[in-house]
């Protein structure tokens, strides 16, 4: 902004030494080194004003950006979990018995048949005896 180089400044100290005098050119630099350290010292406040505010708003979005993630981990969360209750729910499902019954095992009665009917009957005398031969071997 303000270009000043050694030659200027010399040009400058002369000025004043005519304008201000001998005397008085102390006490005038004095006054304004004063008023530059004053003029610094609200610059530096306002410097560090300016960077607090910046901050202040980086922080304002760090934490709108955390709670959007917290949010999107919340839902996911929750998706999950009603995912793992639906696969919960279709095992927990109890299967129908099977329909085909095994050779060895007989077939047991319905239940509303009464245990005395579902008894064998006891061969009547006029029926012949059974043939004693080996299991699973035909009479031959």
């Amino acid at each position: 902004m303000f270009d000043l180089t050694s030659s200027k400044l010399l040009i400058l100290a002369v000025v004043a030494l005519i304008v201000v005098g001998p005397k008085d050119l102390p006490v005038l630099l004095r006054t304004v080194g004063k008023y530059l350290g004053v003029i610094r010292r609200q610059a530096a406040e306002f410097r560090h004003q300016f960077d607090e505010a910046m901050r202040e708003a980086e922080l304002d979005h760090l934490k709108k950006e955390f709670e959007n993630v917290s949010r999107e981990v919340r839902a996911t969360m929750d998706a999950g979990a009603r995912s793992i209750e639906q696969q919960i729910d279709a095992a927990s499902v109890k299967p129908e018995a099977p329909k085909i019954a095994s050779a060895a095992a007989p077939a047991s009665p319905p239940p509303s048949e009464p245990l005395a009917e579902a008894a064998p009957a006891q061969p009547s005398p006029a029926a012949p005896a059974p043939d004693k031969t080996e299991p699973g071997r035909g009479a031959a």
